[in-house]
């Protein structure tokens, strides 16, 4: 009797295979991926890092345990918070084995913060970096101007803010000039469209304010205006920008950014031009005051003249000339004595010290019968023996003339003043 062999059971080929390290590492990669659906996975994030691909590396883990994870750039790119590592997250994603590494890593389709909510924390982090960089700093908010010419709204144009604010213009201010600049005020794409309305309007020139804004709606409605995108284009405006976004109770970063936050757009408009009648009111007080002050000083140059008319300048004209005169007379005759009395005092200075230098004059002293020698070439004074030599021509100065001799001898002898010989 013949038997066929009954069939092996996938177990036992198994057992019996030898396989390679890429078919071991496909079939467990079979066997996990098909094991577990996507699941939540709640975790602390760890040794983050994302290369130039844009993907996201990081490791989660727990007080036992720890599993790779990976986010590409298609899902990375739509993150709303910046990851960081120690933040506690809730992760949805599908196991899967990485063959090259033979290891197993979660790879992450979406990210949720642990306990608050992904918009609430991308806006915390995003107002602490600007706040950092002084995008919020008051140096740098442009007043507005007080009555502006020409007004640019940059918001949706079918919603009903943009209705309401054109009515508050138009009511307040007639004579403004209002420019809308239509864009999406949510959604996706929403942000870039409304940072570059306000780029487009400041190339264009001509704006006095802007005001971006919209009605309410949820966090997530609003969002645009929480954007960075927004936030820089806000802060680089060369023009006064005015943010009403939502409700009173909204707050976004481009209300933070702005040169002037308003709790609706309704109040935006209001802020952005004075209303007509109180300009008007002002208008006529500013010309009761003019008139007040025109009368007042006309009343004070009325008093004025008649006070020069009736003064004696006026009165008696010729009468003042002739005491300017008198007094120049006066002036003369004292400048005169002066000047004489100066001039005495000046020559009997001068006497005294012409007196003097006669007394100390050698011509007194030749007078007493006394003479002066001197060095015929050199006219130097000669007062020793010892300066003269034989055959020298001297020059002796007398009260009365000079003369001129040759020495022919020369003497040592007593000098008159002491008695003794010199030497």
């Amino acid at each position: 009797m013949h038997t066929e062999p009954l069939p092996s059971s996938p177990r036992a080929d198994f057992q019996h295979k030898v396989f390679t390290v890429s078919e071991i590492t496909r079939e467990v990669q079979a066997a996990l991926e098909d094991l577990l659906p996507p699941f939540w996975l709640v975790g602390e994030v760890s040794n983050l890092s994302q290369p130039r691909s844009g993907h996201l590396y990081f490791t989660l883990k727990d007080s036992q345990a720890q599993i790779g994870a990976v986010m590409w750039r298609s899902a990375a790119a739509r993150l709303r918070f910046r990851l960081e590592d120690g933040m506690k997250v809730l992760v949805r994603g599908a196991l899967q084995v990485y063959p090259p590494q033979g290891r197993y890593q979660v790879m992450v389709e979406k990210i949720e913060p642990k306990g608050i909510g992904a918009l609430q924390l991308a806006f915390q982090q995003l107002q602490e970096k600007l706040a950092r960089e002084g995008l919020f700093d008051p140096r740098h908010k442009k007043p507005l101007p007080f009555l502006p010419d020409r007004i640019g709204l940059i918001t949706s144009p079918t919603g009903a803010a943009v209705q309401d604010m054109i009515t508050v213009l138009r009511r307040r201010c007639p004579g403004v000039s209002v420019v809308l600049y239509p864009v999406r005020v949510q959604g996706e794409g929403a942000a870039a469209e409304i940072a570059g309305a306000i780029d487009a309007m400041n190339q264009r020139g001509g704006f006095d304010v802007l005001i971006v804004g919209r009605g309410g709606g949820s966090l997530e409605d609003l969002w645009a205006f929480n954007e960075e995108v927004v936030a820089r284009a806000i802060f680089a405006s060369r023009i006064p920008v005015i943010s009403g976004v939502g409700h009173e109770t909204d707050v976004t970063i481009a209300d933070l950014v702005a040169d002037r936050r308003a709790l609706t757009p309704t109040e935006a408009a209001e802020l952005s031009v004075p209303e007509r009648s109180q300009l008007l009111q002002r208008l006529a007080q500013c010309r009761s005051a003019l008139r007040a002050a025109l009368l007042a000083r006309v009343t004070e140059a009325r008093l004025r003249l008649r006070s020069c008319a009736d003064s004696y300048a006026l009165r008696h004209p010729i009468d003042l000339v002739h005491q300017k005169q008198q007094r120049l007379d006066e002036l003369f005759a004292r400048a005169a004595l002066l000047m004489q009395n100066r001039l005495a005092r000046s020559r009997e200075q001068w006497l005294r010290l012409g007196e003097v230098l006669e007394s100390l004059s050698p011509l007194k002293v030749l007078a007493r019968g006394y003479s002066l020698t001197l060095h015929e070439k050199s006219r130097a004074v000669v007062r020793s023996a010892s300066q003269v030599q034989a055959g020298e021509l001297l020059r002796t100065l007398l009260q009365s003339g000079e003369i001129v001799s040759r020495v022919e001898r020369i003497e040592a002898g007593k000098t008159p003043a002491t008695g003794r010989a010199p030497g």
